[in-house]
């Protein structure tokens, strides 16, 4: 892939990403869709889908913008059914699949048939977050969704290089093949611990944001290659790192948090876009390696290892949520209320992803003079069972979530609580600067110090103002209306300065300036509206 074609790729892909957004069909959907289509376009460059690329380049990134974006104590609060989900059902997914592929396929050797089993194992739940987000969804569900899909990478790799070492003949034991998993999960988190907090000592002692935020660009590559280079998972060590930043945010200067929120927010949109565009234009390449097998046979395994993938993840999802509560009155009284719609939310949202197709790439097609067997009809069979999650469950999870009427998330509940804290941390305010004012050397004339106390009633307000009546004739609260205002009021502002430059009155450098005051006023009022 040149550097046109790779420019093309983004350019495209970040286009329907973008007019995604404008219908109800979740971007990667319409992204893998397009792909697909594209796949067969006369003169389509070869998009193939390397996973010495995505794995260390890809991968990390996506990650660590994840786990960064997590709370670490809802995490820990739901730690179970995320490690239930996370190790328990991706070893289990591996064992059962691997068993019916090893059924199903006349003389494939069972070896093989774990490795399809471990590939096909994690699901990627970047669209399912992303629609459980845009419906509503209770934040418990969406932190376990989100939560397996920052360590189920990991133990899906493991199991497949322990699977892949047994079927090259490599003579690994089941003993080995435990031991191998262990070392990677405790050295990936072992890793993590030792980067986390001298990476967040570096973070906040360097004191500017251009340089915090080149830091911030480096770290998911540099916790994925320091635990791969020691054998350990780089999966897991990205997630610590990125959990831990993420929960010690509020230490670096505000100027870095927005610059980071924002490129990240970026590479996340590219990086997202163009891999679910690449897993469509995956096609021809898979179509043809089938080799030996037909068409027509090879689909109907497709169709088996589907259906089955699709089944397994209830038969575990289902039992992980009841017999804990069963067995425990504990775990009865910390979670209350749980029923059977959960679990039927979270068995759908299982849709497999780009880590699936990475990995069946990397499977190597000789080693050590010995062939893998059945090399391309794994690859097809993860194709397909990748493709047939993302449109099967990703078109069918918006209604099953309307169907089963969960109950969303309580948004004036949520705006009271708000309200409460602000009204906590105003009057802390109000005490520090009472306290700063009555030192001679912070004397301040008394408009001025009015100011203060103005600017932080005006933050007091505005959040009880949400609870507030609604204007009859606009729909808006007081509080939206003085935001409308005030943007009103800049962009006039702008329109002065611009013309004062135009006029030769104010030069460039002053004219951007003054646009960066109003840019932060406006960003102050369009970061509340939006939250």
């Amino acid at each position: 892939m040149d550097a046109l074609q790779l420019v093309a790729l983004v350019a495209a892909s970040t286009a329907v990403a973008g007019f995604a957004r404008r219908t109800p069909v979740p971007a990667p959907l319409l992204l893998v869709a397009v792909g697909l289509l594209a796949s067969y376009v006369p003169g389509m460059p070869d998009y193939t889908l390397d996973p010495h690329i995505v794995l260390p380049l890809i991968l990390p990134p996506l990650l660590y913008t994840a786990a960064v974006d997590s709370s670490y104590l809802d995490l820990r609060a739901n730690i179970r059914p995320v490690a239930l989900l996370s190790v328990g059902y991706v070893l289990f997914a591996t064992v059962m699949v691997g068993w019916l592929a090893y059924v199903l396929v006349p003389d494939l050797p069972l070896t093989a048939a774990l490795v399809l089993g471990a590939v096909v194992a994690p699901p990627d739940a970047v669209a399912a977050t992303a629609i459980a987000r845009r419906l509503g969804l209770p934040n418990r569900i969406t932190t376990i969704l989100q939560g397996e899909s920052l360590v189920n990478d990991a133990t899906a790799i493991t199991a497949y290089k322990v699977a892949l070492a047994a079927a090259v003949g490599e003579g690994i034991s089941w003993v080995g093949g435990v031991g191998e998993f262990l070392l990677a999960a405790v050295g990936g988190i072992g890793v993590g611990l030792v980067l986390m907090v001298p990476i967040h000592w570096i973070r906040c002692r360097l004191g500017e944001a251009l340089l915090q935020n080149t830091l911030s660009l480096l770290i998911p590559f540099i916790a994925y290659a320091a635990a791969e280079e020691v054998g350990a998972s780089g999966v897991l060590a990205v997630v610590v790192v990125g959990l831990f930043l993420g929960h010690k945010a509020y230490q670096v200067d505000f100027a870095t948090r927005l610059q980071e929120e924002a490129v990240w927010k970026m590479v996340a949109f590219v990086l997202e876009s163009a891999v679910f565009a690449l897993i469509g234009l995956q096609l021809p390449f898979v179509v043809e390696g089938l080799g030996p097998y037909g068409m027509a046979e090879a689909a109907g395994y497709a169709v088996g290892v589907f259906v089955f993938v699709v089944v397994v993840r209830f038969v575990w999802v289902f039992p992980a949520t009841f017999v804990p509560r069963w067995l425990s009155a504990r775990i009865r009284e910390r979670e209350p209320g749980v029923d059977w719609r959960a679990p039927v939310v979270i068995g759908w949202a299982g849709m497999r992803g780009v880590v699936s197709l990475a990995i069946a790439f990397s499977i190597p097609i000789v080693t050590d003079d010995v062939p893998f067997p059945a090399r391309n009809l794994v690859l097809f069979l993860t194709f397909t069972t990748v493709i047939g999650t993302l449109v099967v469950q990703g078109l069918t999870l918006p209604p099953l979530i309307r169907v089963l009427k969960l109950p969303g998330r309580d948004r004036y509940q949520e705006t009271l609580a708000e309200a409460q804290a602000q009204s906590e941390a105003s009057r802390a305010a109000e005490e520090r600067l009472d306290a700063l004012l009555a030192d001679p050397r912070n004397a301040l004339p008394e408009p001025i110090a009015d100011r203060l106390r103005t600017v932080m009633e005006r933050r007091r307000n505005s959040v009880w103002e949400r609870l507030g009546a609604v204007n009859e004739l606009t729909g808006e609260t007081a509080d939206d209306t003085y935001r409308r205002l005030a943007r009103e009021m800049i962009d006039a502002e702008r329109e002065v300065f611009v013309k004062l430059r135009d006029a030769r009155r104010i030069d460039d450098e002053m004219m951007r300036s003054l646009l960066r005051r109003l840019d932060l006023e406006e960003a102050a009022a369009y970061r509340e509206e939006a939250g």
